[in-house]
């Protein structure tokens, strides 16, 4: 709920049902206009400093790692339902 106001996120079927189903209150703390009115620095990368910076950044480069793999997994998944559902 935090990220409320995001524009592009993946989210479980699960968590979206959980969602859907909470009568909840909650605010939007997400949007273009509070992120305008923000002063902050603007970064740049080369590849070279990209790739340091995130491996200096632990979390991040378990996290994708992680992403990857279950991205990958799921594609498997989802191609095994697809050649099912073609055979059947």
């Amino acid at each position: 709920m935090a990220l409320a106001g995001c524009d592009y996120l993946t989210i479980s079927p699960k968590l979206l049902q959980e969602l859907a189903a909470s009568n909840e209150a909650f605010d939007v703390k997400l949007t273009a206009e509070a992120a305008k009115a923000k002063t902050i620095a603007k970064v740049t990368f080369d590849e070279k400093s990209f790739r340091w910076a995130m491996n200096e950044d632990s979390c991040a480069t378990v996290k994708l790692a992680e992403g990857i793999r279950m991205f990958a997994a799921d594609t498997v998944k989802l191609e095994g339902l697809i050649k099912q559902k073609l055979s059947a």
